[in-house]
């Protein structure tokens, strides 16, 4: 599975690096293309932030339940299994 996923992040930055050079060769920039969006890079910040702060409790909400459900199961399993 982390053969997979990483083959899909890389395959995923070299798309985007062949896509930036073409939209580059045309003269467009990404600043370009936030101001045609009618944003600013404040804006921007401004929205990672506040999905941050949104996503980080629930995150450790979620992982509050998760990790000791899986910590059980891990545990109990029988032992030889998931080697």
């Amino acid at each position: 599975m982390l053969q997979s996923t990483l083959s899909t992040a890389i395959k995923f930055a070299l798309a985007s690096v062949a896509i930036g050079a073409v939209l580059s060769a045309f003269d467009i920039s990404a600043i370009e293309v936030v101001k045609e969006m009618g944003l600013t890079p404040e804006a921007i910040r401004g929205l990672i932030s506040r999905a941050f702060e949104w996503a980080l409790p629930h995150f450790i909400l979620g992982a509050m339940v998760i990790i000791p459900i899986w910590l059980i199961i891990y545990l109990l399993r029988p032992p030889g299994l998931g080697k």
